[in-house]
């Protein structure tokens, strides 16, 4: 099977305020061990909360943040960048002033596959996006990857077994 043209995976995980939550992403369509088909994931685009959704109501001098992550492997809370099952990760900061006031919304990604020369490889069938923040203020994390499909040659098999699973 050659490279195929890119297609979007979509996924959601519901944030249950402030306890780390995750969800299962099937990839069992495009994964395949015995028949050498593997996924590589060339970009992720984050969205934080539903169209328009605000951080809601701050308090004086709150600051917090929301963060998720798309791993290989199953976590119970959210795992550094040494964590070999760790695809993509990255948090959407607030800060308000004094008055309650809004100051600061930045967004970070630590880890995307758009930031390697040839995006990031999986052969595992599922994958899971966790999120988890410091108070209860989005209700939601969503996703969207654009990915490839393609044979697991040689060098695709070494690059796994070398960098993950």
């Amino acid at each position: 099977m050659a490279k195929s043209d890119s297609f979007f995976i979509r996924a959601s995980t519901s944030t249950n305020g402030t306890t780390f939550a995750q969800n299962s992403i099937d990839l069992g369509a495009y994964v395949d061990a015995l028949g050498k088909s593997v996924l590589r994931i060339h970009n992720i685009s984050v969205q934080y909360g539903a169209p328009l959704e605000l951080p809601g109501t701050l308090t004086p001098n709150e600051q917090s943040s929301i963060a998720f992550q798309l791993t290989t492997q199953s976590q119970g809370s959210m795992v550094t960048a040494v964590n070999k099952s760790l695809i993509s990760s990255g948090q959407l900061s607030f800060a308000a002033d004094s008055g309650a006031i809004l100051r600061l919304l930045e967004e970070t990604q630590d880890i995307a596959p758009q930031e390697w020369k040839n995006g990031y490889l999986v052969g595992v069938e599922q994958i899971y996006l966790g999120v988890d923040q410091g108070a209860d203020r989005i209700s939601e994390v969503n996703i969207v990857m654009e990915c490839t499909v393609e044979t697991l040659n040689a060098s695709a098999a070494m690059a796994l077994a070398l960098s993950q699973q």
